[in-house]
């Protein structure tokens, strides 16, 4: 009696091990887990329509913002939770691209040339300028029309700026605005910096969305922002506008960037593959105010041409070798003040 209960026993575990393996399989091969920094109303849209295309996909999105988000894939590196970095322009990105997995989107060829994955991990996925968010009700006759105009000490801890070292598109203004206040040389254009965080006034935000938040629900007159953050905000009717600073604007395109031995490899590819799609980046033309980057869509009807704004470019090269060391420059600015 005592050997067939151990006989029962011994067959109901192997019959639950073997269910619980397939079980958890099966919950790993349907599942996909994205770090975004994004905001809600541009991520929804876009993972609702890959759930529809690829049923049985269960999807969850890890939101923060993309310095935080970076300093988790490398803290997971040897255990990753995460299978895809959604997020984060390569300024940011590309000092830590050896945690993300070489892939090259089945949409490659329609990828715009300048907007090419050339490194092997860094999909392009949309193009963002940086640009000022005004709120019209606050500004009142104050004149907002690039950077030198927010040393207006009418605007003293009034403008919303978030840490350079937390926020992917603080960073690029901080980029942005080293190259055109340096009149293309960046180390000219410190003396600016320390001049606009003395009128920060002592309030650094923690992250992008805090940003245009805090211009819309009326806690700041002006921020520093991304096209998308702000145009949002413009379509719905919020009383707020865009600025295209008049001393020059650089666009940076935003990464897609699958995690290095992700545990849902194929969905990744594959969520990749959607997210540089015709019918993705239409929609993300036509509908989520964001520039696409593939080379076979009509500019957005919805955001400023391009020909009416004064674009100027970094330098990639110089910027990714100088980046910790800016960081560092303004926060020592930032905390000396």
């Amino acid at each position: 009696m005592k050997r067939i209960i151990i006989t029962i026993l011994y067959v109901l575990g192997l019959f639950y091990s073997i269910m619980g393996c397939s079980t958890q399989e099966q919950d790993t091969g349907n599942s996909l887990v994205i770090y975004c920094p994004h905001p809600l109303e541009f991520i929804n849209p876009l993972v609702e329509d890959f759930k529809v295309q690829n049923p049985g996909v269960n999807v969850d999105i890890i939101a923060a913002g993309v310095g935080e988000l970076l300093k988790r894939v490398e803290s997971e590196k040897d255990n990753p939770l995460g299978d895809i970095l959604w997020g984060g322009s390569l300024n940011t990105v590309k000092p830590k691209v050896d945690l993300f997995e070489n892939y090259t989107s089945t949409n490659e060829e329609n990828i715009s040339a300048e907007y090419k994955n050339v490194e092997g991990a860094i999909t392009r996925f949309t193009t963002i300028p940086s640009v000022l968010m005004v709120n019209t009700n606050l500004a009142g006759n104050i004149k907002i029309e690039g950077y030198a105009d927010l040393l207006n000490p009418a605007l003293k801890g009034k403008i919303a700026c978030a840490d350079p070292s937390a926020s992917s598109s603080s960073f690029e203004h901080l980029v942005n605005m080293l190259f055109a206040m340096g009149n293309g040389n960046p180390e000219r254009g410190w003396d600016y910096v320390q001049r606009l965080c003395a009128n920060l006034d002592g309030k650094l935000l923690s992250g992008s969305s805090a940003v245009y938040k805090g211009v819309a629900d009326g806690e700041y007159t002006v921020g520093l922002t991304f096209e998308e953050g702000g145009a949002n905000y413009v379509v719905a009717g919020s009383p707020v506008k865009l600025v295209y600073m008049k001393e020059g604007v650089v666009f940076k395109p935003d990464g897609i960037y699958i995690i290095k031995n992700a545990k849902n490899m194929e969905n990744a590819k594959k969520f990749v593959d959607y997210a540089t799609s015709y019918e993705a980046q239409k929609t993300i033309n036509e509908r989520l105010n964001r520039r696409s980057v593939r080379n076979d869509l009509p500019p957005s009807d919805i955001l400023l041409s391009v020909d009416k704004i004064n674009v100027i470019n970094d330098n990639e090269a110089l910027v990714e070798a100088n980046k910790q060391n800016w960081l560092n420059k303004f926060k020592d600015i930032y905390t000396g003040i």
